[in-house]
């Protein structure tokens, strides 16, 4: 279910009078419901986007997670609903105003529920990963603040001691697209949206190696054939084959990866 900052919500809220900033991920009002992602963004419309496709829009048609998006351009300052202004010292660009800012996560905070951290998304965070993914799952929800222009006034980072995670080591236009690909990877590790556990433990990265290469009908095709070990029906020599070639991809593609994984 897709919502605004109005009153509506999948459960019900019981609300507290104030939020401080240290406390806001530790004292928050209590929304009772479903998985749910929050965003804070000047671009609303972009979502759902490609998380209202497939089997997590499907997963949010059936009330499995919750979406609520809060509109940044909401809080601007004055007539033209400024957000940001130009840097301190000067430079190029612009910058996310602090006072904004705080009025959104404010909002955000008074309709977020148990452990649902605040998480900015920026190209200097923490690079997002499988397990990363896990943690996130097991949170009542997240809220994402999706950066644009320059960034952030470092003083709301430093105030909410808001988290940074980033989706690789390069700048993108803003948060928007790097928010939903780290909710899928999420979304899609909540109980009943895959539908199938064991297809999330084979895949790659869940067990820290990358995974084993993939066939199905036809059998031959254009004079390439399935490995004859997959055809065999010998389930133990098809999982050495598997555990083999995973371990032959991640030594080969992933040297990090397979040192992390004890490889040698």
């Amino acid at each position: 279910m897709t919502e605004d900052t109005s009153n509506k919500s999948n459960g019900r809220r019981v609300m507290r009078p104030t939020l401080k900033p240290r406390d806001l991920l530790t004292e928050q009002p209590e929304w009772h419901g479903v998985w749910t992602a929050q965003i804070i963004t000047l671009l609303p419309d972009a979502f759902p986007g490609m998380l209202g496709q497939s089997l997590t829009g499907k997963a949010l048609r059936e009330n499995l997670w919750a979406l609520r998006t809060i509109n940044l351009r909401d809080f601007g300052i004055g007539k033209h609903k400024n957000v940001d202004d130009t840097p301190a010292g000067g430079g190029a660009g612009m910058v996310l105003r602090a006072d904004v800012l705080d009025e959104a996560i404010q909002t955000a905070g008074s309709t977020a529920r148990g452990n649902m951290p605040l998480i900015y998304l920026s190209p200097r965070g923490k690079r997002f990963d499988q397990a990363m993914a896990r943690e996130w799952a097991s949170y009542d929800g997240v809220t994402l603040l999706c950066g644009r222009f320059e960034g952030v006034d470092q003083r709301v980072l430093d105030a909410y001691r808001i988290q940074e995670v980033s989706l690789g080591d390069f700048v993108m236009t803003g948060g928007e697209l790097a928010a939903q690909a780290m909710l899928d990877a999420t979304i899609r590790l909540l109980p009943g949206v895959l539908g199938n556990a064991e297809s999330i433990e084979e895949e790659s990265h869940s067990n820290g190696l990358l995974e084993h290469p993939q066939y199905t009908r036809p059998a031959e095709w254009r004079g390439r054939t399935i490995p004859e070990v997959l055809m065999s029906g010998h389930h133990g020599n098809i999982e050495k084959w598997r555990r083999e070639q995973a371990e032959e991809i991640t030594k080969d593609r992933r040297p990090d990866m397979w040192e992390k994984f004890g490889g040698s």
